[in-house]
């Protein structure tokens, strides 16, 4: 018998159109035992139903349903390997976060070189740290080692949405970081333009220790990144008139912020760090300078802002209905950046008796999205650029 779960206010707005998944493909050297990884997935799935579900409507909000055909695998044989092609796109199965749709789509595809997992998982499902606490998971199943158990526990996010107030397209900025704008567009994958910035842990150094020269604040390595990045891309994108606001966004997972709020969350548990600076102050800024602001929007983070921001999400979707997830974006959508730092992600451990990854791609379809991954020496940066 299916059992059902809701969705928090910030899972809401990963549905319907345009609704950025998560999606990665793992190159692997050898081929993996297609059998033992089904059987390995079932048996993981087990304890995360939110993986196996699809979304259904109730009271005018989406729950999870779970059942059997809400996770779907599939092997796939091909002559074309990793290297050999830049559309990376064909290892994945990518999931629609729509009624009755799966949430979940991996894909082994076997080649003549080794095997290619891809894994797409709606984003009203998991966060970046439930993604690969979910292939983690996974992992330990298939070896036979012991995992910690996730907690499912949405509900902790859900909060009153009584009130009488109207949200504008302002307060949501203001309580959440997050935009207002028009209708999400449908995702045309061969139309996405991808870039990728390699920067060495020399490179790195050198940055952070210019940036640092010019200030008092003890910066980070992310600081000054996503300072460099809000630059670049600014100035590479630029619109006709130059006599406007800029915005760069950072996500704020709160897991550790909230007081006794499970570590083990599997859901979406962060927030957003959204920061306006007009374009000529932009330019005209030092590093040090962007950073310190980049570094300050971040640490006013606090748990009313959390909490402010669920009850302003709940109101906008009791008021406007679910369909007014679509409109919301997780960046500016005409001048904004928006900077994910995963570069201690552990992709080396999503091992399936194949040897650990020889490499690895995202292809989460996020306009105006740039992705801090771990690289060979330093760090590697995939921007999916607006086409």
């Amino acid at each position: 018998m299916s059992k059902n779960i809701p969705l928090s206010p910030i899972d809401h707005v990963f549905t319907g159109t345009g609704s950025y998944p998560i999606e990665f493909v793992f190159s692997y050297k050898a081929q993996i035992d297609e059998k033992k990884l089904l059987t390995s997935l079932n048996e993981t799935l087990k304890i995360f139903p939110p993986i196996r579900s699809k979304l259904r409507k109730i009271d005018g909000t989406y729950w999870l349903e779970e059942g059997q055909n809400g996770c779907h695998f599939e092997v796939v044989n091909s002559n074309i390997n990793f290297d050999e092609t830049e559309k990376r796109e064909i290892f994945i199965d990518p999931v629609a976060t729509l009624e009755g749709e799966p949430l979940a789509r991996i894909r082994l595809t076997q080649t003549p070189l080794g095997s290619v997992l891809g894994i797409s998982i709606s984003h009203c499902v998991a966060d970046g740290f439930s993604y690969f606490f979910f292939l983690a998971s996974w992992v330990s199943t298939f070896h036979r080692k012991s995992m910690l158990s996730p907690s499912h526990q949405r509900t902790l996010l859900i909060k009153d949405s009584a009130g009488e107030n109207i949200v504008s397209s302002k307060e949501l900025f203001k309580n959440t970081g997050l935009f207002l704008s028009e209708k999400r567009a449908d995702i045309n994958r061969d139309k996405l333009i991808w870039e990728t910035i390699k920067i060495s842990k020399e490179e790195l150094k050198s940055l952070l220790e210019k940036a640092q020269k010019e200030c008092t604040v003890r910066l980070s390595f992310n600081d000054v990144i996503v300072a460099s990045l809000w630059k670049r891309y600014m100035e590479q994108w630029k619109t006709d008139t130059k006599d406007h606001q800029t915005f760069i966004s950072c996500p704020f997972d709160y897991r550790r912020l909230i007081v006794n709020f499970p570590q083990t969350y599997f859901g979406n548990a962060v927030t957003l760090a959204s920061t306006p600076l007009s374009y000529e102050r932009l330019m005209n800024a030092k590093l040090s300078e962007l950073a310190i602001i980049i570094r300050n929007s971040i640490a006013s983070i606090d748990e009313k802002y959390v909490n402010d921001g669920l009850k302003t999400m709940a109101l906008l979707t009791r008021d406007e209905g679910i369909s007014v997830n679509e409109k919301i974006h997780v960046c500016h959508p005409e001048n904004g950046l928006l900077v994910t730092n995963l570069s201690r992600l552990p992709v080396k451990d999503i091992e399936f008796n194949a040897g650990p990854p020889v490499k690895f791609e995202i292809l989460t379809p996020a306009n105006r999205g740039a992705v801090v991954l771990p690289g060979h020496d330093g760090i590697e940066v995939r921007v999916c650029c607006p086409f």
